[in-house]
């Protein structure tokens, strides 16, 4: 993909689109909550307890809504690829059925709210479509189904789709819906700072401090001083014994959108490898055309720019897209048993509470775990989706196998690190806006040097469990294998869990 075919490397959700900007924090504060994250699950929870009278703080580390809600591809959706057969045989018809409710309650709250409060973003009802052009996967579609039925989820099994794209077997799910994220998240914000909300951006929380009081400690020092933290900060800022960096592991996804002079309807997304996810978006008058998929474990695989040419043949192939108006990529947790974990971070911590491991499907479960957050907070005993969702929880069939295959690839990418010690590149033959891995007094060292000419060299071990990150061109930040942590080129964290950044260092002469 040649870089002149690609017009804007931001999401196509910031077009035209004015958020506000909030101070960074400059004093310690006290409040009744704090939440640290300002996506849609910190958004929504903040919503809801400012309209119940209660005192919420929010932080974010970087601007609101620049994370991975910034970055969806915003389904709304109890679709969320072959989930439901899983379900009832690894846990139960019941398990999957309350994941079902639960979904379904939290999509029904977003558009009852965008009736109610007649917010302009672009809600539309769509099919939904899972898909598989492979004859192997023919029969999952059909258990899928089959689960379907199980649990009376309207469904319908199909031969061909509504667009161009050539399947074995699809599987309906009518009355689902898509929108714009920002401007939906935009008029909750405002509604729950007219309703007493405080926002700080650029204010990085570091650790929480248990006395007489909850306190969440910034990385200015600063002291938020709290009845409840909820970490809503994609991976949880504090892990508090929990162990969550074993129990979940990091997905790298993309996305492009390109100008179509037809509007594309329904929305589409495949069960097999690689993942191609569709749907249409119509903002300014003009419709675009929405291709995301080419998943793989963060800081693993192939240069950022060979998914974005394979999503781009897509488009091209099925929907004549030639121009690609913006492109972005995106970062999400799965856990083990592919249930998200909400609640009480460990069983002793009753007062900080967590929401992650979305498995992509963030719209629905960010929402989802606003309710659920709110009810503890609120002491709501009547939530039924506590237990399904508890952070605590363990199966141990099959969660033990998949913890297995999660940490033994974890173990590999720590190994291959230590062993793939240099770059092709040397340091002083770096073009502008290149980087490469050399070695220096028994260090692994990676060396960027930016369009000016300026180096910035950092030490690769990952300062989470030292794993050894890996270079990310298209993005300009390391990444590390093991955990997905990210890191800029001057090594600071981008993302979790990683708190500490990159250990800067001096090339000798």
């Amino acid at each position: 993909m040649k870089e002149q075919s690609l017009s804007s490397a931001e999401p196509l959700w910031r077009k035209n689109i004015e958020l506000p900007q909030f101070d960074k924090l400059q004093q310690s504060v006290k409040t009744d909550v704090c939440i640290v994250g300002g996506g849609i699950t910190g958004i929504t929870t903040a919503y809801l307890l400012a309209k119940e009278g209660v005192k919420v703080t929010l932080i974010d580390a970087d601007n609101i809504l620049n994370g991975t809600t910034g970055h969806t591809t915003a389904k709304i959706t109890e679709q969320h690829g072959l989930v439901y057969d899983e379900l009832i045989k690894n846990l139960g018809k019941e398990v999957a059925l309350n994941y079902y409710q639960a979904a379904k309650e939290a999509n029904d709250f977003i558009k009852n709210t965008i009736q109610q409060q007649d917010i302009s973003c672009g809600y539309e009802e769509q099919d939904a479509y899972l898909y598989t052009n492979d004859y192997y996967y023919v029969d999952k579609i059909e258990n899928e189904f089959n689960a379907y039925n199980k649990l009376n989820i309207n469904a319908e099994l199909v031969d061909t789709l509504p667009i161009q794209i050539p399947i074995k077997k699809g599987l309906v799910m009518p009355g689902q819906a898509q929108f714009h994220p920002l401007k939906y998240l935009h008029f909750l914000l405002r509604d729950a700072i007219n309703n007493g909300l405080e926002v700080y951006e650029h204010t990085v929380a570091m650790e929480v401090e248990r006395n007489k009081h909850t306190t969440v400690i910034t990385k200015d020092d600063h002291r938020i001083t709290c009845n409840y933290v909820v970490s809503a900060s994609h991976f949880p800022f504090h892990d508090s014994e929990g162990l969550y960096f074993t129990r979940m592991y990091a997905e790298r996804s993309y996305v492009i959108a390109g100008k179509t002079d037809t509007k594309v309807k329904g929305m589409y997304i495949n069960v097999e490898s690689a993942t191609r996810s569709v749907r249409s978006v119509t903002i300014d008058n003009e419709d675009y055309i929405l291709i995301a998929g080419e998943n793989h474990r963060a800081g693993q695989g192939k240069s950022s720019i060979g998914h974005y040419e394979e999503l781009q043949a897509f488009a091209k192939t099925y929907f004549d897209v030639s121009h690609i108006a913006y492109r972005w990529s995106a970062q999400d947790l799965t856990t083990l048993d592919k249930l998200p974990y909400i609640g009480p971070i460990t069983d002793g911590d009753p007062s900080i509470l967590i929401a992650t491991g979305y498995r992509k499907w963030g719209m629905t479960n960010g929402t989802l775990a606003a309710h659920v957050l709110a009810s503890y907070i609120m002491k709501h005993e009547n939530n039924r989706y506590r237990e399904l969702l508890s952070p605590s929880r363990f199966k141990a069939d099959p969660m033990v196998k998949k913890l297995f295959t999660v940490n033994a690839n974890t173990a590999k990418e720590f190994i291959k690190g230590k062993f793939n010690f240099t770059g092709d590149t040397k340091v002083d033959e770096l073009n502008q806006d290149e980087a490469t891995i050399t070695h220096n007094k028994g260090s692994r060292i990676g060396v960027y040097k930016d369009k000016q000419d300026n180096i910035y060299s950092v030490d690769t071990t990952c300062t989470h469990l030292g794993c050894e990150v890996n270079w990310n061109q298209e993005d300009r930040t390391w990444d590390c294998p093991c955990h997905g942590s990210r890191f800029n080129y001057t090594g600071e964290v981008i993302e979790g869990p990683a708190k500490q950044p990159l250990k800067k260092v001096s090339l000798d002469d």
